[in-house]
């Protein structure tokens, strides 16, 4: 898809970013790579992770400082949160940078960007919030926040615009990543796994709350295939020491015996590595699609989370998975609450790993869903925010 390079004509235009947490880091520091193509001696400033620092944005705090995860943390961090959000408005308003930019973090950015577009700034808001599932009247305040919205998933564009909310799809940067033909042994080699093994990857989540969640059933399950399949082997990426301290604990009491190796980190080379996932619901879904992964995904709440979900009306929801979201379809098994049981995944995963039509089935899904995400997604972001540019006052 080509994409058109606005030239820079007088002064060299600023720009201000907000990013929420790392991923939010990395989408800002792609823009920002693409941004300076088309002005070189741009500025850039705001809250910064380490990669758009190293791209030259100047940073008025770390992204860390919005990095909050559960209730119970955000709760006790609302007044240095408010504290940061004042003191940034005052900062933008004062020096008028030509467009904002809040990536992400929509319950921070979006009163951020609806107080600086009241003060005469454009405002653009990079990973649209999930109003298309839940709590579908926040998108009037979208409407009035935002001079732009930039959509990574195709399915946002209708519902943002059948709302009033301008908005262009741009692809997702996963996509664009990732290479179409992931090379599988080349990811065995660095893992030091065996060539002609079948392996299953058990993803139990990255957050601590996560696999104290799901780490007892997946490993029940994997217990339930090794039984039925005794050559399998499972590998485990493992996000913080933490989290391995926990799974670990787990694995002694609910499968001692489980032929499993456990990985710091390398989420992306695991999944490359195996043959089939057996992963909790989130943004490693759509991973695993991009790695052309099959896989069974799992989703469990706790009992306060489970009353939110349906107050917010989450639980009607056809799909949770995202590789299903993209395709429209049940394109991946899911499965939630009381159906995350060993003898139900284990079926399913089980038909993964011995019958080749059902794996081809997802495999010629992930080709689709890749080939739809990928639209080489800074360039296309920077051209949204370049044209937003041009048409300012």
């Amino acid at each position: 898809m080509p994409v058109e390079t606005p030239q820079s004509s007088g002064p060299e235009p600023s720009f201000a970013l907000v990013a929420g947490e790392l991923s939010g880091d990395r989408l800002g520091a792609g823009l920002i790579r693409a941004l300076r193509k088309r002005y070189p001696q741009a500025r850039f400033e705001g809250v910064t992770g380490p990669e758009m620092v190293a791209e030259g944005c100047h940073s008025l705090a770390d992204v860390e400082a919005l990095s909050l995860f559960g209730v119970g943390e955000v709760i006790r961090e609302i007044p240095r949160l408010l504290r940061l959000r004042r003191d940034l408005k005052k900062h933008f308003l004062t020096r008028r940078p030509d467009v904002f930019v809040g990536i992400d973090a929509p319950a921070f950015n979006n009163t951020l960007e609806a107080q600086l577009r009241a003060g005469g700034l454009k405002t653009a808001h990079y990973v649209c919030p999930t109003v298309w599932a839940w709590r579908k009247g926040r998108v009037r305040h979208i409407r009035r926040a935002v001079d732009l919205m930039l959509s990574i998933f195709p399915f946002e564009l209708p519902f943002l615009q059948e709302n009033g909310v301008p908005a262009r799809y741009v692809g997702h940067p996963l996509a664009d990543e990732l290479p179409i033909n992931p090379d599988q042994a080349a990811a065995r080699r660095a893992l030091r796994l065996e060539a002609g093994t079948q392996y299953l990857a058990l993803l139990p989540g990255s957050r601590r709350s996560e696999v104290a969640q799901l780490g007892r059933p997946l490993l029940e399950t994997a217990a339930w295939l090794h039984e039925r399949l005794p050559a399998l082997r499972f590998v485990a990426p493992l996000a913080t020491a933490r989290v391995r301290e926990i799974f670990e604990a787990q694995v002694a009491e609910f499968a001692p015996d489980l032929p499993l190796t456990c990985v710091d980190g390398q989420s992306r080379a695991v999944l490359t590595a195996s043959d089939t996932a057996l992963l909790a619901s989130g943004t490693a879904t759509l991973e695993a699609a991009l790695l052309k992964t099959p896989m069974v995904v799992v989703y469990v709440l706790t009992p306060f989370n489970t009353v939110l979900a349906r107050a917010f009306g989450l639980d009607r929801l056809e799909f949770f998975s995202m590789p299903n979201l993209v395709a429209g379809r049940g394109l991946v098994p899911e499965y939630r609450q009381q159906q995350v049981r060993p003898d139900i995944l284990g079926m399913w995963t089980y038909q993964l790993l011995t019958s080749a039509s059902a794996r081809q089935r997802q495999l010629d899904g992930f080709k689709a869903i890749h080939e739809v995400l990928r639209c080489n997604a800074d360039e296309q972001a920077a051209d949204a925010i370049a044209a937003l540019l041009a048409d300012r006052a």
